[in-house]
């Protein structure tokens, strides 16, 4: 059995899919580094973020590793050349969270280009600004993206709704796709009104957005970094939006962080250039959280999970089986569709009438079985056009879903981050509990007892 050590805590899944494949997780997500590389001997591989690098002397103790997997888009923290000398196998997860990373950078430069963060501002301080905060449209605008990987593509088909022509930048040939076309960086510095960042952090594009590549842009521009932030030399960046050579900046990232990401205010006294940065209108920023969304949370675990058992995993044993097989299922079927409508009792007597729906006061109960071959229900009803069942959803309908056990589900829910609405509510007939997707639809969940209802 492989015995892998976390070092960062990430969503529970990522070791709950390593358990059921046959590894052996340990955790230590406090200990220094001096102290893991006493322990560093007795694993064969480690799951990491972003907390300490990885280097000749931590790779020196680990004499049995076999795998490093960073739950995250870049492997910068670790040497890579010397772990592959090693043999050491590499994962990273940049399709974890690059549809986080390009939304995040669409949000961005749509509130720059829209003055969103200072109009706020005034008008929470009592200030009606209109003329002040007339914002441009993207419609028209060339985009360029520098680095068309996992992340600037993902950006790219954000832009498909908007009339822009975009153009990509990359050290690849023949990356460029519907979404983008890759040209020189020549070409996309002659046209490009907004630039994209999206490159790992490596010694070609360290401190690679200065004075003289700014220049190099026959426009003046807007600049988008969801990145990393020593690209991008912070000092550069302010005599350019002094001088409006760059129009407005959106920054996830910062040249000042630290490696893990997590700190960044550490002291009382902000290196100057970051100081002078914070204080532009134009400029907003966020804490490297582009890829940080409760969605990206899972699938990067589902995705470092996945390499880990595809390159290491053995084949399951038939307790292993036997145990995934067991596990209690989370939806098992339909259990009501809802919908509101103006004249509900007129509404049930249509279905009645035209469809032959055996209406009750409830609206229509439809029977089947299950695959075991029990008795089950599903529920047809109406509301009324001002019920606030469906709050704090804004939709004209509900869905609710048979479940096993509620109690269990809406526990394992809460800890992924999803949001629960509510209390559990039991009744004759079963217990009730409230979810919102993602797409923000209020999910009724039913724990049911069918004979309530024969």
């Amino acid at each position: 059995m492989m015995k892998i050590l976390h070092l960062d805590n990430n969503h529970p899944l990522l070791r709950e899919n390593l358990a059921t494949a046959g590894f052996e997780n340990s955790e230590d997500y406090t200990s220094p580094k001096s102290a893991i590389e006493q322990v560093i001997e007795h694993y064969d591989g480690i799951v990491i973020r972003s907390r300490f690098n990885i280097d000749q002397q931590f790779l020196d103790a680990a004499t049995n590793l076999k795998f490093i997997a960073r739950v995250g888009a870049g492997l910068e923290s670790i040497d890579i050349p010397y772990a592959e000398s090693k043999g050491i196998k590499l994962f990273s997860a940049p399709e974890g969270n690059r549809n986080a990373v390009g939304e995040h950078a669409l949000g961005m430069l749509l509130s720059l280009f829209n003055k969103l963060n200072n109009a706020d501002r005034e008008v929470k301080n009592g200030q009606w600004n209109r003329e002040a905060n007339r914002g441009i449209e993207l419609d028209g605008k060339t985009v360029g993206i520098v680095g068309y990987g996992n992340m600037g593509k993902a950006f790219a088909k954000k832009l498909r709704g908007f009339d822009c022509e975009v153009l990509c930048y990359d050290i690849k040939e023949d990356v460029g796709d519907e979404n983008a076309r890759q040209t020189s960086l020549e070409e996309l510095q002659e046209k490009a009104d907004v630039l994209s960042l999206h490159t790992p952090w490596t010694e070609r594009t360290n401190k690679m957005v200065d004075s003289q590549f700014i220049h190099s842009f026959k426009k003046p521009f807007w600049l988008i970094n969801t990145a990393r932030g020593k690209s991008v030399v912070t000092s550069d960046l302010i005599d350019a939006l002094k001088k409006e050579k760059i129009l407005g900046a959106g920054l996830d990232v910062l040249e000042y962080e630290k490696l893990s990401f997590e700190s960044l205010f550490t002291s009382e006294d902000l290196p100057k250039p970051l100081e002078q940065l914070l204080q532009f209108d134009n400029v907003i920023v966020s804490p490297h959280v582009a890829g940080w969304t409760v969605e990206s949370k899972i699938k990067l675990a589902e995705v470092i999970s996945e390499k880990i058992i595809a390159n290491f995993g053995e084949k399951p044993s038939e307790e292993i089986i036997e145990k995934k097989q067991n596990l209690p299922k989370r939806v098992t079927g339909i259990g009501g569709i809802f919908f509101k409508t103006k004249d509900p009792k007129a509404t049930k007597e249509w279905y009645k009438t035209h469809l032959g729906f055996n209406t009750d006061d409830w609206g229509c109960t439809f029977w089947w079985k299950d695959e075991q071959g029990k008795k089950s229900s599903t529920q047809w009803s109406t509301f009324p056009s001002d019920t606030t069942y469906f709050e704090p959803a804004t939709k004209d309908f509900m869905f609710n879903y048979r479940v096993e056990n509620l109690v269990e589900l809406l526990a394992a829910l809460k800890n992924e981050g999803v949001t629960i609405v509510g209390e559990i509510q039991e009744y004759e007939y079963g217990k009730f509990g409230w979810i919102i997707d993602n797409d923000g639809n209020k999910i009724e969940l039913w724990e049911p007892v069918d004979a309530a209802f024969m």
